[in-house]
């Protein structure tokens, strides 16, 4: 455990009140080890930098960040989540990556009380009948990058798709996005091992189908290996591929190399969105870690400043749960990404964007190409009744 006590200096000379003389307690919960550790650390790191902006403050509030490392595993989680509430007495729990560890801790959180803010998983089931009044997810619903690039695909006339996913709520959720808005023949629907690193069974079964295109949902690792075996097979630029962000961010496509040089893929976020605070964070996150941010970094850093946002607004006050739940509704902050609502169930209502993978000098990045949907809402906000 890592615990992080970032202390408010000069809390009377910034007119604090009392309450806020108590630190704020934040316990995350997110993947450090093993696979898909890359994109824990990008969302601990993106929430670290908006603190070190705010001079060791959320909104003007000491903060208590108490890290943990789940390995990916449910069960690790849970029992991380029950010491944070039980013995650490946390006010809000975040950081979360992957969705199956979302759904077995957040419904804890929220039933003792606390707060969970998502920087990342948005299973269908807790965008709709398990939706709860103390759960704010400000990454997105797991369908939805996915429905972007169905929406794409299908604009674009690709008549046959071969459609592949690890077999976890958030891979179940991305097919079901995907066909949500393409509306071709699906030649070949596969549900892959979670942490699976050879894909040559698949490679081979979808060379056989002839698809016009292949989209895949792969994060981390996983999305590394595929394209790597999927360029080694002969196939890029024989038939080309297709995915949300995920397989193609920012820690991947350094390790992937050329092999995803040209693919479009779907973000609510990039790099090169104009506005002050993305701009800001960009530089920012350059300078401090000596390196390009990611997605999962952006959503660590606006899942922070909505925090920043809620705790400024009661003063530090966490005994005023339903002004601070009111505040967080309100999402008073500027996103990185622009502009930003919540929905009725507490996901975003948000532009989501069609991205190329490019060159930019020695390194590859993405760049936008222009917008899939606009203030695009969930699927499951009907089913969410708070």
């Amino acid at each position: 455990m890592k615990r992080i006590l970032v202390a408010l200096a000069g809390a009377a000379l910034l007119g604090a009140p009392a309450t806020a003389a108590e630190p704020v307690k934040i316990g995350m919960i997110t993947t450090l080890s093993g696979g898909g550790s890359a994109l824990g650390i990008d969302i601990r790191d993106g929430f670290r930098l908006a603190v070190e902006q705010g001079g060791g403050t959320l909104g003007g509030t000491a903060v208590e960040l108490i890290v943990e490392d789940d390995a990916r595993k449910p069960d690790k989680a849970t029992e991380i989540a029950k010491r944070l509430l039980e013995r650490d007495k946390v006010d809000i729990v975040t950081g979360i990556v992957w969705s199956n560890l979302a759904i077995a801790v957040v419904p804890k959180v929220t039933k003792a009380g606390a707060f969970y803010i998502s920087p990342n998983a948005g299973p269908s089931l807790l965008a709709g009948k398990g939706c709860h009044e103390n759960y704010f997810n400000v990454a997105w619903q797991n369908d939805n990058l996915h429905e972007a690039i169905g929406q794409y695909v299908d604009d674009e006339g690709f008549k046959k798709l071969y459609i592949l996913a690890p077999n976890y709520p958030a891979g179940r959720d991305s097919l079901t996005g995907f066909k949500r808005f393409y509306k071709g023949e699906i030649v070949g629907e596969v549900y892959t091992k979670l942490g699976q690193k050879d894909y040559a069974a698949e490679i081979a079964a979808l060379r056989d189908a002839k698809p016009d295109a292949v989209f895949f949902f792969l994060p981390g690792g996983m999305g590394i290996s595929f394209l790597k075996q999927y360029a080694q097979a002969g196939l890029t630029g024989q038939i080309p591929v297709f995915g949300p962000a995920f397989s193609f961010d920012q820690t991947i496509l350094g390790a992937v190399g050329d092999a995803a040089l040209g693919v479009v893929n779907s973000s609510q976020w990039n790099k090169d969105l104009d506005n002050p605070a993305n701009v800001l964070f960009v530089k920012d996150f350059e300078a401090t870690y000596g390196r390009l941010p990611s997605l999962y970094a952006s959503q660590g850093y606006d899942a922070a400043r909505l925090i920043a946002s809620a705790l400024e607004a009661v003063g530090g006050d966490m005994s005023e749960a339903d002004a601070f739940r009111g505040a967080l509704k309100a999402a008073r902050f500027e996103s990185v990404r622009g502009k930003f609502r919540f929905g009725p169930n507490h996901h975003p209502i948000q532009d989501v964007y069609v991205r190329q993978v490019v060159r930019d000098g020695d390194m590859l990045t993405n760049k936008i190409l222009g917008k899939a949907f606009e203030d695009h809402a969930d699927a499951y906000a009907g089913d969410c009744k708070m």
